[in-house]
């Protein structure tokens, strides 16, 4: 499946028209899975779906790929899945938080005993986060990259290991690097 993968990957390069409709079926299972497993990390009151980002970050690769950015083969493409799932939740975020959008206000939640009143979930942490992110790239890309393929696309240590091409061992020392550094970074 991995050789099919990346030759239909190679056709859509080329603008093959049904290489996207044959890369959907293949890739959707293992994006689906992973777009749930970062929604689960969220917190309560994400309105996007994990098939809805899914969705949203497929057409995101499709259309690079239209505009001529490639793959070297799956792992990278899963790699380039789990930054544009990175993008949609960071930008959704961002969103949600401006002022137009109601960033500042208060939301009212009405019960019938009694009025309590909740302050929404302001997503300052993945703004924060994705912020650190971008500081993080220009000191170790594959710190960055372990982090994003963990924390936004869901995988285990030893998935994320496979997906970089590198050993576990590594990815062990990697992530703790990238952990402390964006403790210390964001605190």
């Amino acid at each position: 499946m991995n050789n099919e993968v990346t030759q239909i990957l190679k056709r859509l390069v080329e603008k093959d028209p049904s290489a996207a409709n044959e890369l959907l079926p293949l890739v959707y299972h293992e994006l689906r899975r992973l777009a749930a497993a970062k929604l689960a990390r969220e917190r309560s009151g994400q309105t996007l779906q994990a098939t809805a980002l899914v969705h949203e970050a497929y057409l995101q690769l499709v259309g690079g790929a239209q505009e001529g950015k490639s793959w070297d083969g799956r792992g990278h493409f899963f790699g380039a899945a789990a930054q544009a799932m990175r993008r949609i939740l960071v930008g959704n975020a961002r969103r949600k938080h401006r002022l137009r959008h109601g960033g500042d206000l208060v939301r009212v939640e009405l019960d019938e005993e009694e009025l309590e009143i909740e302050a929404p979930e302001l997503r300052e942490d993945l703004l924060a986060l994705d912020a650190a992110l971008d500081k993080l790239k220009q000191v170790d890309g594959t710190a960055a990259e372990l982090v994003q393929l963990r924390y936004f696309a869901g995988l285990t240590l030893t998935e994320a290991a496979e997906m970089l091409d590198i050993s576990s061992r590594s990815a062990d020392r990697i992530w703790a690097f990238a952990k402390a550094w964006l403790h210390r970074e964001m605190t």
